[in-house]
């Protein structure tokens, strides 16, 4: 299952029924998955931490060391969880001393010619599409869906089942359930159309509507509309996910449309 044209360390951790293509090369501190495949021209360095079932398209580079002046060669790592695809091309740096690690979740799809800089963490079932540029220190939730080409500014922070328009570029953060577009990026409704395949019951996503209309479409600031809401509506999960998350958003989260105000 390995071409005999790679160059692979002895070192390195293989699992059980892993594929390697002609031309590849692994370093010695690499642990891979079982069935895991792999392409050729793939260059995975030290600190790798790939999954199992993985697949690994031609010309991707993964644990290559940050793009940071500050990084001193600390021992950090790149860790991709199981089932996760990295089409042709990605990129995805390993972290600094900042946080150790970069990390890329489970049942991904990260597409062709994006690039993942150091101590990022990308949540499970997030599809990245072409191109995209994900700065240092990004946060991404789970199933979060990115538009092709779209950018996002370091330390971003991107809330759980977002859809996010292509071209996008990211400079506010963004709170949980919502779709973003337009330049500059905004407020676009709720994600209604994902969170039911994902099991949203109507009445939920009600719920979750009803929230956002109070933060972005009265005439409220949000820290009126956080007020009205811990008030006003009973707590849940949902509602208590959103407003934590726009209280810990320290450079503040995407305006409302027809809004001129951040």
């Amino acid at each position: 299952m390995i071409h005999q044209l790679t160059a692979i360390d002895p070192r390195a951790k293989i699992g059980k029924n892993v594929t390697v293509e002609p031309f590849t090369t692994i370093a010695s501190d690499v642990v891979i998955g079982a069935g895991t495949w792999i392409g050729s021209n793939v260059t995975i360095m030290d600190g790798a931490r790939i999954g199992k079932n993985c697949k690994i398209f031609p010309g991707t580079v993964i644990s290559a060391i940050p793009q940071d002046l500050k990084f001193d060669g600390e021992d950090t790592q790149t860790i991709i969880g199981d089932n996760t695809t990295l089409r042709e091309c990605v990129t995805v740096n390993r972290g600094t001393k900042a946080l150790g690690y970069t990390k890329v979740g489970s049942d991904c799809l990260i597409m062709a010619t994006s690039h993942i800089a150091h101590d990022c963490i990308i949540g499970d079932n997030v599809i990245i599409a072409n191109g995209c540029g994900i700065a240092g220190h990004v946060e991404i939730g789970d199933f979060t869906v990115m538009g092709g080409l779209s950018a996002v500014q370091q330390f971003g922070k991107i809330g759980k089942h977002t859809m996010i328009s292509g071209g996008s570029l990211i400079r506010k953060d963004i709170p949980p359930y919502i779709k973003v577009g337009r330049e500059p990026i905004s407020y676009a409704g709720i994600n209604s159309v994902g969170l039911r395949r994902r099991g949203f019951t109507n009445d939920k996503i009600f719920e979750i509507q009803k929230i956002y209309r109070y933060i972005f479409q009265m005439k409220m600031n949000v820290s009126q509309a956080i007020e009205y809401i811990e008030k006003e509506m009973l707590p849940t999960m949902e509602r208590d996910e959103i407003i934590t998350f726009i209280q810990n958003s320290p450079r503040g989260i995407v305006k409302g449309y027809g809004s001129s105000k951040e």
